[in-house]
């Protein structure tokens, strides 16, 4: 039942595909789809077992269609992997020099060492969360009581919340994204194993769909099921648009966005832990502008813009996020008093 329903959902996809290339790839996957219902219709008639006459979609599989005709295959791409749904790899953005491979040796290599570039990306962002969310609620209780007790209490209790909810909003993430990660990786090898011929002529569509030549894309993919381990790392990518290597780990990637936000946190808190005077309020606002500064600069390696430029950006628009907070607080803190 699950190749009927893929290949339903390959000829939903198909007619809602502007590209033509694109369109003969679904087209094409739909009727490999309905080549593996016939193997295993053939299995299971052999072991005496009935075998239904016409597909009925369900539920899931009649909404999914439904929003895929409306919005379009790209919109839909999550839940269309969970649902068995190979080839939507070919609406990634492919940059120049980054071109479909054309020889064994080549399969893959766009993909390794960008690990350590989303990790670095990840930890500034996280750090930026956390100094504008807790510059903002420091100012706001600034803003409300002049009492500096309370404005640290709200700042700590600030840093530990975010820090925390960041760290479990993280793990369950990551989590749920690996499990079907995972699970759509076993399926891939399990089927990788049962039909691997009718595999190879699914990667050769989407190396078609991709520009390549049909003799070109028939040679590369036969060359990579004839390797399991490199066949089922490429059909990872090339099908599902996942890369094996890089499923990370929940609880990692929870401590890593605990350690950011709360260092991000600590800027705008520092001045209220080693003093409580009148001028701290001051020495808090300066710390915040400069690390702003500091991180639209840093966002400028990943963006290519003019550092001042991002800099200043930055510093505006988590300056007007303090001035709104900080405004709130003042008229709370006059209107309960």
């Amino acid at each position: 039942m699950e190749e009927k329903r893929s290949a339903y959902l390959y000829r939903v996809i198909a007619e809602a595909e502007k590209e033509p290339l694109h369109r003969d790839l679904f087209f094409g996957l739909a009727q490999e789809a309905e080549h593996q219902a016939g193997l295993w219709a053939r299995k299971l008639a052999t072991a005496s077992q009935a075998v239904p006459e016409t597909y009925a979609p369900d539920f899931r599989s009649r909404v999914v269609a439904a929003l895929v005709r409306r919005l379009g295959p790209k919109a839909l791409r999550t839940p269309l992997v969970a649902l068995k749904i190979r080839g939507l790899s070919v609406h990634d953005k492919t940059p120049p020099g980054h071109e479909s491979p054309v020889s064994l040796e080549e399969v893959g290599r766009r993909h390794r060492g960008t690990k350590t570039g989303g990790n670095l990306r990840a930890s500034v962002f996280g750090v930026n969360d956390g100094l504008v969310s807790n510059a903002g609620l420091i100012l706001g209780v600034a803003g409300a009581t002049s009492d500096p007790h309370a404005v640290l209490l709200a700042g700590i209790a600030g840093l530990l919340a975010g820090a925390f909810s960041m760290a479990a909003g993280e793990f369950v993430s990551v989590r749920s994204q690996r499990e079907m990660y995972e699970y759509q990786i076993g399926l891939e090898e399990a089927e990788l194993a049962e039909y691997p011929q009718q595999e190879a002529e699914e990667l050769a569509l989407i190396y078609q769909a991709k520009g390549l030549s049909e003799a070109e894309a028939q040679r590369v993919a036969k060359k990579l099921i004839d390797d399991p381990t490199k066949a089922l790392e490429t059909l990872a990518r090339e099908e599902l648009g996942l890369d094996p290597q890089a499923l990370g780990s929940p609880w990692g990637a929870a401590v890593f966005s605990f350690v950011s936000f709360a260092a991000g946190a600590l800027i705008p808190l520092l001045p209220f832990l080693v003093s409580a005077g009148r001028g701290t309020l001051f020495y808090c606002i300066g710390f915040t502008a400069a690390s702003l500064f500091g991180v639209g600069v840093v966002l400028t390696l990943f963006t290519g813009k003019n550092a001042l430029w991002g800099g200043l950006r930055m510093l505006a628009i988590g300056s007007a996020a303090g001035g709104v907070t900080y405004a709130i607080g003042r008229f709370l803190g006059v209107s309960l008093n």
